[in-house]
C-alpha cells in the first residue's frame, strides 16, 4: 500500500480485514496497527525504493493511493519490474495531472463539462475572465493538493486567483491555468473501478470541499463525505457511465492509453444533466472513507482482478448501511495548519458502535500521537440511515480532542434536508 493518508488507511483496513498481509510505504501510525510500515518517502528516490522492496518481498499486488506517484509514473515502474499494480500508468494519470489535458480528452469524446479556456500567461488569463464571465472557476492546471481551485463569485476574486496562479502560489502547477464557467447544482462523486477494458461503478458519494459550513469559504481537500446519495439513483449512475465514463475510457484507448485503476468522476448535477467538474486518477479522500466501508467481500481480490485486466462485476457487492465521514482538521487549515498538538481520545472514539477512525496527518512521538498535517483524521459512522450514521460519526468525533481541532458540523446536510422534506410531504404530493 503506497501512501500515508486517510484514504490509504481505509484501504489498509479493508485489505487487512479480508485476511491479507499488508505492507505500507510509508504509512502512518493508524496504518501501523494493521500493516507493517516500510519507512520511505514518496519522492522519486523513495518510489524506486518501494519498487525494490515490493520486488524483494514478492508481493502479490501494489496498490497506489495518492495522485502524485501515479502522475510520476510509479505504476509504469512497478509493472516494468514485474509487479502487479493497481492504478493508472502515467499516460492515463494525466487526466488528473493536467486539467487542460482532461478538458481536451472530454472535448474529443463529447463528454459533458463546463465551457473553459486554457491560458498560459497573465494577460491571456485576464482576457479569458472577460470571455467566460464574472462568476467562474479558476484552476491551476497541475497537482496542488486539492487547493488549486478557486470558485470565484466576483470579478475581483477571479482576478486575484489568476494572479495567484501566475504569481507562483502553486509553483509549476500554476504555469497553465484553466478558467471555466461556474456550474450550478449539486456535486456528486462517482468512483469507477477499471481494468483496461471494462468498468464497475462503486456506490456514489458526495464530498464537502469548502472549509466553512454551508459550503462556504476556500476549497480544501475535503471536509467530509457521505454515501449513499439520495440524488443519485441507479438511473443517474447509468447515465454517468454512458455519457462520461465509457466515452472517456474509449477516447483514451483511441490515443493508445488503457485506463486501469480508479477513475474518479467529480460531477455537477445541473439542470441539463451531469457535467464533469474534474477527473481524479485514484480513490477520493474523504470519499474512500465513506465508500470503502460499505463494500462487502474481499477488496484485495477486487483490486487484484482489476490490475490483471479481468474484473468481474459480481466481486463488487455493497452493504445497505449508510456511511457518513467527517474530517477533523488542524487549526489554521487549509493555509497554515498547526502541527505537534497532542491528540487524545482515539480509543474512546473507536469504541462507539459503528464508528471507524482513519488517521491521516498524524505522527507518533515519544510522548504520544500528535497532529502532523492539515486534515488530521476522519471518523466514519455506519448506520441504517444517513441520519443514524451521521450521529455515530459526530458522537465518536466529539470524544477526540486536540488544541484548535476544527470540524464542520453540517456534513450530509443536503441529504438530510431532502430526507426531511420527503418524510414530511403529504400523501399523494409526488415528493420523493
Amino acid at each position: 500500500m503506497v501512501g500515508s493518508g486517510g484514504r490509504e488507511h481505509a484501504l489498509c483496513l479493508g485489505l487487512a480485514g479480508a485476511g491479507h498481509e499488508v505492507l505500507a510505504a510509508p504509512g502512518n501510525p493508524g496504518m501501523a496497527e494493521v500493516a507493517t510500515l516500510v519507512p520511505t518517502s514518496l519522492d522519486p528516490r523513495g518510489l524506486a525504493d518501494i519498487v525494490a522492496h515490493a520486488t524483494a518481498a514478492a508481493v502479490d499486488l501494489v496498490v497506489v493511493g495518492p495522485e502524485a506517484p501515479l502522475v510520476q509514473g510509479f505504476v509504469d515502474r512497478a509493472r516494468a519490474a514485474g509487479l502487479a499494480a493497481f492504478g493508472p500508468e502515467a499516460a492515463a494519470a494525466r487526466l488528473e495531472g493536467s486539467k487542460a489535458y482532461a478538458k481536451e480528452v472530454m472535448e474529443r469524446a463529447s463528454v459533458p463539462t463546463a465551457r473553459a479556456v486554457t491560458v498560459r500567461d497573465l494577460d491571456a488569463g485576464l482576457a479569458a475572465l472577460r470571455e467566460v464571465g464574472e462568476r467562474c472557476v479558476v484552476k491551476a492546471d497541475g497537482l496542488a493538493a486539492g487547493k488549486g481551485v478557486v470558485v470565484a463569485e466576483s470579478p475581483g476574486e477571479a482576478e486575484r486567483a489568476v494572479r495567484d496562479c501566475f504569481g507562483g502560489r502553486f509553483g509549476d502547477a500554476g504555469t497553465v491555468v484553466v478558467i471555466e464557467e461556474l456550474l450550478e447544482g449539486e456535486e456528486l462523486s462517482v468512483l469507477v473501478l477499471c481494468d483496461g477494458q471494462g468498468f464497475v461503478a462503486l456506490p456514489p458519494a458526495q464530498d464537502h470541499k469548502p472549509i466553512g459550513e454551508g459550503d462556504t469559504g476556500p476549497n480544501t481537500g475535503g471536509m467530509g463525505a457521505y454515501s449513499p446519495v439520495p440524488a443519485a439513483d441507479p438511473a443517474l449512475v447509468d447515465r454517468v457511465l454512458d455519457e462520461v465514463v465509457e466515452p472517456t475510457i474509449w477516447g483514451l484507448r483511441k490515443d493508445g492509453v488503457e485506463y486501469t485503476g480508479v477513475l474518479y468522476c467529480g460531477l455537477m448535477l445541473t439542470g441539463d444533466g451531469p457535467k464533469v467538474l474534474e477527473f481524479n486518477c485514484r480513490f477520493g479522500d474523504p470519499e474512500a472513507q465513506a465508500v470503502l466501508p460499505r463494500l462487502q467481500g474481499d477488496i484485495g481480490e477486487v483490486l487484484l482482478a482489476a490490475a490483471h485486466g479481468h474484473l468481474d462485476p459480481s466481486l463488487v457487492t455493497v452493504s445497505a448501511d449508510a456511511a457518513v465521514t467527517v474530517v477533523a482538521a488542524a487549526e489554521g487549515y487549509p493555509d497554515t495548519p498547526r502541527k505537534g498538538d497532542p491528540i487524545e481520545g482515539l480509543d474512546d472514539a473507536a469504541a462507539v458502535p459503528g464508528a471507524v477512525v482513519f488517521q491521516a496527518g498524524t505522527k507518533l512521538t515519544d510522548t504520544g500521537l500528535v497532529t502532523d498535517g492539515g486534515r488530521v483524521l476522519a471518523v466514519t459512522g455506519l448506520g441504517q440511515s444517513l441520519r443514524a450514521a451521521r450521529d455515530v460519526a459526530y458522537t465518536a468525533l466529539d470524544r477526540i480532542e486536540w488544541r484548535g481541532k476544527y470540524v464542520r458540523r453540517d456534513i450530509g446536510y443536503r441529504a438530510l434536508v431532502a430526507d426531511s422534506e420527503a418524510s414530511e410531504a403529504p400523501a399523494g404530493s409526488g415528493t420523493a
